[in-house]
């Protein structure tokens, strides 16, 4: 097993992270500034890495992405509002729901420049969320591919909002100049 130590540019303890109704949303789910399940995220590291597609894709796991899980994982949050340019959707943060889908989040990656993890799904299992080794998280639907945010933080707010993600497309993108 790996241990990870939480490191990012914000305070995981500061109750100010989120704008209010999203704030509201995570705490109905269960999440709390400081909340810290290494173990769960450590089993779904190590489940991650030791599942190989039968064509031979494997899925590799950063700390940006272990860190996400042990804060968030588990966590079904509804969505606490209208939204404000879309409809705002739920949001599980559930790595193994991405377990199969080691190609898909590899070849996007590739395009991206980057690596990238499963981190779980929104609306009704209808979206697959990943995380990159930077923390900007995408997602993955039967439209096309998303740019959701620079952070968790920020990806959370854009879907529990419903504000209008960024359509990848092949050309430069925000996370990627």
């Amino acid at each position: 097993m790996t241990t990870t130590t939480a490191s990012a540019s914000y305070d995981r303890s500061s109750a100010a992270r989120f704008p209010a109704a999203v704030d509201t949303a995570l705490r109905t789910a269960g999440w709390h500034p400081g909340r810290w399940d290494i173990k769960q995220a450590e089993y779904w590291a190590d489940t991650l890495r030791d599942h190989t597609t039968p064509a031979g894709h494997r899925h590799t796991v950063f700390p940006a992405a272990v860190e996400a899980w042990a804060e968030f994982g588990g966590l079904t949050v509804t969505a606490p509002g209208p939204g404000r340019q879309t409809a705002p959707t739920p949001v599980r943060i559930d790595p193994l729901t991405g377990l199969h889908l080691a190609r898909t989040f590899a070849d996007l990656g590739r395009a991206l420049s980057t690596q990238l993890c499963p981190l779980g799904t929104e609306g009704q299992d209808s979206s697959h969320l990943a995380v990159d080794a930077e923390g900007r998280v995408y997602s993955v639907d039967h439209t096309g591919d998303w740019y959701l945010g620079g952070s968790v933080d920020e990806a959370l707010t854009v879907l529990l909002t419903g504000l209008q993600p960024a359509r990848l497309t092949t050309g430069p993108h925000p996370a990627h100049p």
